[in-house]
């Protein structure tokens, strides 16, 4: 699962929390946090501390990984050929 927003980090959050078969407290507990914080997140809510989304991810069970995004290289554009070449030719 690709996450790219803090409603994908809930999403995942809150699916592998009921795969596991666990309440919000369940996981609250396990996480060391309130249940009204892990309703929070799984509503994707996009302030909350680092540090507790990963406890909560250690408790599911999940672990995060980064990889490069493979965009490509930003193009560059010669605005000056564009409007030569728009200009009407002189008669």
């Amino acid at each position: 699962m690709m996450i790219r927003t803090p409603a994908d980090l809930g999403a995942l959050i809150r699916e592998r929390r009921k795969k596991l078969g666990w309440d919000q407290n369940a996981l609250a507990k396990r996480a060391g946090t309130s249940r009204q914080w892990v309703v929070a997140i799984e509503q994707g809510k996009a302030g909350a501390a680092l540090g507790l989304i990963l406890r909560s991810l250690s408790a599911l069970g999940v672990t995060l990984s980064a990889s490069e995004n493979k965009m490509s290289a930003p193009t560059t554009v010669d605005i000056n050929q564009i409007i030569t070449s728009l200009r009407k030719p002189k008669k």
